[in-house]
């Protein structure tokens, strides 16, 4: 089954790529989550849209992923949430929640799917986090979670 990519699949490619795959996994896996729209020669010429909006999200290169890289490890990122007795927090901290914090201490915007959380975060305190910028550069920061 031939699909095109609208979101990054790990292992499989970036957005905008066409790709070959076993036709239940596109079926019933892809699709249906909408990280692929079926091909067609109608749907190709959307390619060029989704890579021009990659294009604007992606970091250029080496060498600006290592400039947003020294950024991100310099930011002392502190987060808001609520909590209970004990530091609990009600539900949980989302990457979204951190991109937006990482953009409050006054550092780059980031794409909140590349985030690499060390598990579930439920509790007030200290947090390493890390994100890929790029498939040879990852960078990682602290993220301090406090009762707010």
């Amino acid at each position: 089954m031939k699909i095109i990519l609208t979101q990054e699949v790990s292992g499989l490619g970036a957005p905008g790529d066409i790709v070959e795959v076993k036709n239940g996994y596109g079926r019933n896996y892809l699709l249906p989550q909408g990280f692929a729209i079926l091909w067609t020669k109608g749907a190709e010429k959307q390619v060029t849209v989704i890579k021009r909006a990659r294009s604007a999200r992606e970091i250029r290169d080496l060498g600006h992923a290592n400039e947003v890289k020294g950024q991100l490890e310099g930011l002392k990122v502190s987060l808001k949430a609520r909590a209970g007795d004990g530091g609990r927090l009600f539900g949980s901290v989302t990457p979204t929640e951190i991109v937006d914090a990482v953009k409050a201490a006054g550092g780059p915007a980031l794409d909140r799917r590349r985030l690499e959380l060390p598990g579930h975060i439920k509790s007030i305190g200290s947090y390493p986090v890390r994100i890929k910028l790029h498939p040879e550069v990852t960078a990682k920061f602290d993220l301090n979670v406090v009762q707010g």
